[in-house]
C-alpha cells in the first residue's frame, strides 16, 4: 500500500526530507507500525525511535500509535518544538 509520510520541525532537519511517498509491507498497519519501520532503517531515521513525545497524524487529524494506517493515507510525524 502506498502513503505520504511528512516530517515536520528538527525531525526533517534531521532526516534531510520533508516528505516522502513510501510503498508500505503487508503487516504495517499503524501509525505505531509505521514508525518503527522507518527507524529500522539506521542512522538518521532511528531519531524517530528515539525522539519522546513525538506526536503523529493521519489525513490531518492528531492520532495515537495505534492509528490504522491504510492506502492513500498521509501520515505526518512532529517532534516536540518550543519557542515564545
Amino acid at each position: 500500500m502506498m502513503v505520504k509520510v511528512l516530517f515536520f520541525a528538527g525531525l526533517r532537519e534531521a532526516l534531510g526530507v520533508g516528505s516522502e511517498a513510501l510503498a508500505l509491507p503487508a503487516e504495517v498497519g499503524t501509525v505505531g507500525a509505521l514508525r518503527n519501520h522507518l527507524a529500522a532503517r539506521g542512522e538518521p531515521w532511528s531519531a524517530l525511535a528515539s525522539t519522546k513525545n513525538l506526536r503523529s497524524a493521519v489525513n490531518q487529524q492528531m492520532v495515537g500509535s495505534d492509528a490504522p494506517v491504510k492506502a492513500g493515507d498521509e501520515v505526518a510525524f512532529f517532534p516536540p518544538v518550543t519557542g515564545g
